[in-house]
């Protein structure tokens, strides 16, 4: 019989849930956010016995109290929503916990399917989970699935277009269990005893469903109770993870995608940009017209296709560790230390992510519990050390403290650390003090990844940098070439004179009191909103060293030259280190501003944090030139 369904998934974190949906609906995937969040919407579409089957992915989610943003729209979606068929994913291998949100979706009088996943881990532990019995204890359908299987996917497709839940119902136990549930939340009226009450009362009623369903043997330490020996343990789980994350690193920026990242940058900025630029000029174009497609158009997106290797890699590298089970385990061990600058255990890694790239970091965020710790994340990870900030740091540091420059570098990256983490504690306790944090995560068992699982996310989240970051700093790009190449009388050919110079003119006041208050640096915190990068260029060129590269090394091979050039007399040992820190901590770049906008859901954060971290930025860097100056610097 031909006809539409639809499927509703849900189920706690870490239970296969997503690998199912990816398996089932491949690339007929559509990803958004859910109305008025940043949470993720899946929506995928199979055909299967000729009908069409809309799936949709709930979030992951351990209760339906509503308190977190996954919360309120898996129980809204369910009871708002006529969806056919609702399945409750479990983990087979980790079944009393799991069933907990179960029996809160079945005390909201949901229907369910109950999908027992992962009985391939549920063997390895001992576990043999009678089917036939736990559907007459509850009263509603029960699937054996695992995940990767397509023998055991294609079995539950064939349940879904073939089954009526007309036919089921909540067993006599289970409707006693729900009356009992519903007296204590309408006789009890404190909270704190209410939910007391209510987890006793499931996990209770769980006690019964194992002993009557579920056998469990014993099988001696499992693969992933030896691997937690090292990379868990007390002592060793921070270096390992350190060395973890360096690997990552290094295959991110050294050995993987930097190479590729090169080739890409020579491929478009070099021949790409130097055949349009002379088929541009053998065609007679207008110099205006040949500016703006080679400076303005071509570079723009040039600078956003460069950073593309290095995004996907590092999204691939991090979305495979996440599928191998290791990620839990970093949250878990970092929990203490996080908590003290304000987040929780996952905030460890959207963080990590910003020594590389602030735009990764940023939409790392999503990955964190709630609200409050997704938009601490979100303004604490642009402070912290970019790769697009450390040539500003390394010529700087090299110019004026040549004995130094290495400690004078690091101490870049500690300030960065140290306002991330100031930042996060002021925030905590004023903008975002309102919405508490918690912290429940299920560890689960090593696996090799899905790959197709980590494809599909990667080429997500990497495509929404492209389209989403691409499309704002192609437009500064152009903006930038506007600015630099035009006064009010038309093109300009020395920059002295360009719109650039006026309004660097105007943002170079509001420095004198920390010690650069000339145009030239003006306009190179200009330029530094439309990509740190081009602070190091818009400097060389403003100050007679053309061309010069934003490659770190370079920078601080190039530095003994700058030093003897108008540079030298713009800044002194003091305000350099001003402006070192200012560049250090102020407003992101249009791509990182862009993607705030897009993870914090509106233009009101991304101006917040355009306008907080400027103002932060600005009182630091006074404080250091001030305070300096008193000291005798």
């Amino acid at each position: 019989m031909s006809g539409s369904l639809s499927v509703a998934l849900t189920g706690n974190p870490n239970t296969g849930k997503s690998t199912i949906f990816n398996e089932l609906t491949g690339a007929r995937q559509k990803i958004g956010n859910w109305p008025g969040v940043t949470v993720d919407k899946k929506v995928g579409y199979v055909r299967h016995n000729d009908k069409d089957i809309m799936i949709v992915d709930l979030p992951g989610t351990y209760s339906v109290n509503a308190r977190s943003p996954e919360e309120r729209i898996v129980i809204d979606y369910l009871m708002e929503n006529h969806t056919d068929l609702v399945v409750d994913v479990v983990d087979s291998s980790n079944i009393e916990r799991n069933l907990f949100l179960t029996l809160q979706l079945l005390e909201k009088g949901i229907p369910l399917i109950i999908d027992l996943n992962m009985q391939d881990e549920a063997k390895k532990r001992g576990i043999k989970i009678d089917v036939k019995k736990l559907e007459n204890f509850l009263g509603f359908p029960v699937l054996l699935t695992v995940a990767r299987d397509g023998s055991s996917l294609k079995n539950m497709l064939n349940v879904f277009t073939s089954i009526s839940m007309e036919g089921y119902g909540p067993s006599e136990k289970l409707q006693a269990h729900i009356a009992k549930a519903k007296e204590i939340e309408s006789t009890v009226t404190d909270e704190k005893s209410r939910q007391e009450q209510l987890i006793e009362l499931r996990y209770a009623f769980i006690d019964e469903i194992l002993r009557e369903s579920v056998t469990f043997s014993h099988v001696g330490t499992t693969t992933s109770e030896k691997i937690d020996h090292v990379l868990a343990n007390g002592i060793l789980a921070i270096p390992a993870f350190l060395l973890i994350m360096y690997a990552v690193f290094q295959i991110t920026f050294e050995w993987i995608g930097q190479p590729i990242a090169d080739f890409v940058d020579e491929l478009v900025n070099d021949q790409f940009l130097g055949w349009a630029s002379e088929t541009l000029a053998d065609a007679g174009v207008a110099d205006w017209m040949q500016s703006l497609v080679c400076d303005g158009i071509i570079g723009g997106v040039g600078s956003v296709i460069t950073f593309v290797p290095l995004i996907f890699i590092l999204f691939f590298c991090l979305s495979f560790l996440d599928g191998t089970g290791y990620m839990a385990r970093v949250a878990f061990i970092m929990d203490p230390i996080m908590r003290r600058c304000g987040l929780t255990g996952k905030g460890v890694m959207p963080l990590m992510m910003g020594f590389g790239c602030g735009v990764p970091s940023i939409m790392g965020a999503r990955a964190l519990d709630t609200e409050k710790d997704r938009m601490l994340s979100i303004m604490a990870a642009p402070f912290l050390t970019c790769g697009a900030k450390l040539p500003i740091m390394a010529l700087f540091a090299a110019m004026f403290f040549p004995d130094d420059a290495a400690n004078v570098v690091f101490a870049m990256y500690v300030v960065g650390v140290v306002m991330a983490i100031v930042s996060t504690k002021l925030l905590s306790h004023t903008t975002f003090k309102d919405d508490n944090s918690t912290f429940l995560l299920e560890l689960p068992p090593y696996r090799m990844p899905d790959m197709k699982t980590v494809l599909l996310e990667t080429w997500d989240k990497g495509k929404g940098y492209l389209v989403k970051a691409g499309t704002i700093i192609f437009l500064g790009c152009v903006i930038l070439w506007f600015l630099s190449a035009f006064n009010s009388e038309g093109m300009v050919k020395d920059l002295n004179d360009s719109f650039l110079a006026s309004i660097g003119s105007v943002i170079g006041y509001l420095f004198v009191f920390q010690g650069f208050g000339n145009w030239e640096a003006g306009a190179a915190v200009l330029s530094g909103v439309l990509a740190k990068e081009s602070v190091v260029s818009t400097i060389g060129i403003l100050y007679g060293m053309p061309d010069i590269s934003a490659e770190a090394e370079d920078a601080v091979e190039t530095a003994e030259v700058m030093l003897g050039t108008g540079m030298g007399s713009a800044f002194t040992p003091l305000s350099a280190i001003a402006f070192m820190v200012f560049s250090q901590l102020y407003t992101p770049c249009v791509t990182a501003l862009g993607t705030i906008k897009k993870e914090a859901g509106g233009f009101k954060w991304m101006v917040f944090a355009a306008v907080y971290m400027f103002v932060l930025a600005w009182v630091v860097s006074l404080l250091v030139y001030q305070i300096g100056s008193l000291l005798g610097f």
